[in-house]
C-alpha cells in the first residue's frame, strides 16, 4: 500500500508478529527494523500471561526468523525499564541485576534474550532500549496516572484516586524524547553480531503529588483527589541513562514535567 504525505511518498508494508508468513513480505526493502509492537499493560499480564508471551516473546522470535530469511540485520527493540523491578540502587543503571516483577516484564526480558542470542549467532546488530514511563501525548492507557489526572481535570471523572500520600516518584519521559532515542539508536548501532542495552529515561523524579499539582496549574482546573490506603509499590523509580547519552549521543530535552503535562492536556482536549 502506498500513501502520499506532501512531497514524500511513503510505502507501507503490513505484517503481524503472530502470523509468521506475513512478516517476510513486510520486510521487503527494509534496512532497519524498529520494533515497538506488543502487549504492554502489566496488570493484564497477570491474568493473560500466555497472550503476553505469545505476542511479545514468540512474536519477537517470528520477527527475528523473518529478518534472517530476508537478510535484514539491523534492529532497535523497545523493551521496558520495569524489568529491573524495584531495586534499592537508584538511579538504575544497566549494570544492576534484573528483578522481574510481572509476566509483562518477563515476556519482554525473554524477547531481549532472543535478540541477544540471535545477534551472537548471526550478523544481526541490535540495540535494546529499556524505556521508562513514556508520556506527553494522547495516552490510550486510561489507567496510567497522567490520563487519570487529566480526566479529572476535564470533568470526565469526579476525582483522581491516589494510593498513599502521593510521595512515590517515577521517571517520566516525553514521547518526543523516546522517539529521538530510536533515531539515535539507528544511527549508532553496535557492530554486526552483537547487541547493546540502553536505559531511556529522563533521570528526573516526579512524585504523584507533583503530577497532580502541575496538572492543576497547567490546566487551570481544580482536580479533586481521594487518597486510598498505601499499596505495596516502589517508593522511587528513576533511570540512569548515562550510557545512552555517552554512546548514542541522546539526551532528553522535552521531559520536564510541565511540558509533558501541557502536551498531554493538549492531546486530551483535541480528542
Amino acid at each position: 500500500m502506498r500513501s502520499t504525505a506532501g512531497p514524500c511518498e511513503v510505502e507501507t508494508h503490513v505484517g503481524d508478529l503472530v502470523v509468521p508468513s506475513s512478516l517476510q513480505p513486510a520486510l521487503d526493502g527494509i534496512d532497519v527494523v524498529c520494533h515497538l509492537a506488543g502487549l504492554t499493560h502489566a496488570r493484564d499480564s497477570w491474568s493473560r500471561p500466555a497472550d503476553f508471551f505469545a505476542v511479545n516473546t514468540a512474536g519477537m522470535a517470528n520477527l527475528l526468523a523473518a529478518m534472517t530469511e530476508r537478510g535484514v540485520t539491523s534492529l532497535v527493540f523497545a523493551s521496558t525499564g520495569s524489568i529491573y523491578g524495584s531495586p534499592e540502587s537508584q538511579p538504575m543503571s544497566e549494570d544492576i541485576p534484573d528483578e522481574i516483577p510481572h509476566p509483562y516484564a518477563a515476556s519482554k526480558r525473554a524477547a531481549e534474550l532472543a535478540v541477544e542470542w540471535s545477534a551472537r549467532a548471526s550478523e544481526i546488530r541490535a540495540s535494546i532500549l529499556r524505556l521508562f514511563n513514556v508520556a506527553g501525548g494522547r495516552d490510550p492507557d486510561r489507567t496510567r496516572i497522567i490520563p487519570r489526572v487529566l480526566r479529572a481535570a476535564a470533568g470526565d471523572a469526579p476525582h483522581v484516586e491516589i494510593n498513599g500520600d502521593g510521595s512515590a516518584t517515577r521517571d517520566l519521559l516525553h514521547i518526543r524524547d523516546a522517539a529521538a532515542a530510536f533515531v539515535a539508536a539507528v544511527d549508532h548501532l553496535p557492530p554486526a553480531g552483537s547487541s547493546r542495552r540502553f536505559n531511556i529515561g529522563s533521570g528526573v523524579e516526579s512524585s504523584i503529588a507533583d503530577v497532580v499539582a502541575t496538572a492543576a496549574r497547567v490546566t487551570g482546573r481544580h482536580i479533586p483527589v481521594i487518597h486510598r490506603p498505601a499499596s505495596r509499590e516502589p517508593a522511587r523509580l528513576v533511570a540512569d541513562s548515562t550510557r545512552a547519552e555517552t554512546e548514542l549521543g541522546w539526551k532528553p530535552t522535552h521531559s520536564g514535567l510541565e511540558e509533558i503535562i501541557a502536551d498531554a492536556w493538549a492531546a486530551e482536549r483535541a480528542r
